[in-house]
């Protein structure tokens, strides 16, 4: 093995989340190149960011959380794909972070006390991972009867470039989360038709999503993934935040919704009473799932199909860490998840010093 390709920790994901880890890694004494390194799979800064929408601005997102140490700067009007990206990179910069790209993990291994990570770039060898590759790579599309005969457009939230794609259209908005109802906003304005199908009727929440609200939703996340039960949706945790926007798009009726319809017909879809909706695209904002295929080799899933960590530490894996993955699953998790993990790897692999 290559002495530059033995480290300490293999960071998988240069997001929020692993740049957080990234940060905290060199701050506790690992020694950036031989201590860590960070592989991305990107071609360039700005994780999942990179890829958002056009029509995104940094005003209308969740809200983009400063990494530790830097503060974001980004303005209320500039395109998220656009101004995140570039913050991470001043990060990257700024803090001189070994990372590597286009990189991308195929699989991680046991191999002694530590691990392997096979990648396109060749193999690493690490006594500790974290794995903060989140989840814009695998969109979920969830499976209809008769799905296959529709003759429109089907697209998910990762192909969504810009309203502009549906005037005079009929679109059918399937979810219940943020984006849902942000692009359904965004296209009822110029679709000839819109509908929006939730498979459970929406939570809204008319007050701000203060300290509290955040810590229980927090607290009931990490209760079902340290059993390895699936957490479950952001939505289903928070409810949904009604923004001046929102409230408008209430009142123009665009968010009055119908249960899930039963199948899709080849030219919209029906529900089994009877009803049907005519549709030239369905646009699925059905959310992801976790990136965490290159691990499978660690055999890591419970019954309930999740993989069971306790904070950001896998059980039973103590080196190996999962930030943005359940209750660090947000920007501002996300930090938190990168700061316990370095924390607790400086008190496993560096034992002579004391995290703080």
């Amino acid at each position: 093995m290559d002495s530059s390709r033995d480290v300490g920790v293999v960071v998988v994901g240069a997001g929020q989340g692993g740049l957080s880890t990234a940060f905290h890694l060199a701050r506790l004494g690992f020694a950036p190149g031989s201590g860590f390194v960070v592989l991305d799979g990107d071609d360039g800064p700005g994780g999942a960011w990179r890829h958002r929408w056009p029509s995104l601005t940094v005003g209308t997102t969740h809200r983009v959380h400063d990494l530790p140490g830097l503060a974001f700067p980004g303005r209320g009007e500039q395109p998220a794909a656009e101004a995140v990206p570039a913050y991470f990179a001043e990060y990257e910069r700024r803090f001189a972070l070994p990372v590597h790209r286009p990189v991308r993990v195929t699989a991680v291994r046991r191999a002694g006390d530590g691990f392997t990570v096979e990648t396109s770039a060749g193999t690493w060898s690490a006594r500790a991972v974290v794995n903060a590759t989140g989840t814009w790579t695998r969109p979920f599309v969830p499976r209809y009867p008769g799905q296959e005969s529709f003759l429109g457009r089907q697209l998910h939230t990762v192909d969504y470039r810009s309203a502009a794609e549906f005037t005079g259209r009929s679109v059918v908005v399937v979810g219940g989360g943020a984006s849902a109802v942000q692009l359904l906003g965004e296209i009822s304005e110029v679709a000839a038709a819109t509908t929006w199908v939730t498979r459970r009727p929406p939570v809204w929440r008319e007050g701000p999503f203060d300290e509290a609200a955040g810590r229980e939703a927090v607290a009931r996340v990490a209760a079902a993934v340290r059993e390895g039960r699936s957490p479950g949706s952001v939505v289903a945790n928070t409810g949904l935040v009604v923004t001046p926007w929102v409230r408008a798009a209430r009142e123009r009726g665009v968010l009055d919704r119908l249960p899930v319809f039963d199948r899709i017909t080849p030219d919209g879809v029906a529900w089994d009473d009877g009803r049907s909706v005519r549709a030239d695209a369905i646009l699925w904002a059905t959310g992801f799932r976790a990136a965490v295929a290159h691990l499978a080799p660690l055999q890591l899933r419970a019954p309930g199909g999740a993989i069971p960590v306790d904070g950001t530490r896998v059980v039973g894996e103590p080196r190996l860490h999962l930030v943005g993955y359940g209750p660090t699953a947000s920007t501002i998790g996300a930090n938190r998840g990168g700061r316990a993990a370095a924390v607790d790897l400086a008190a496993r692999l560096l034992p002579a010093r004391t995290a703080a």
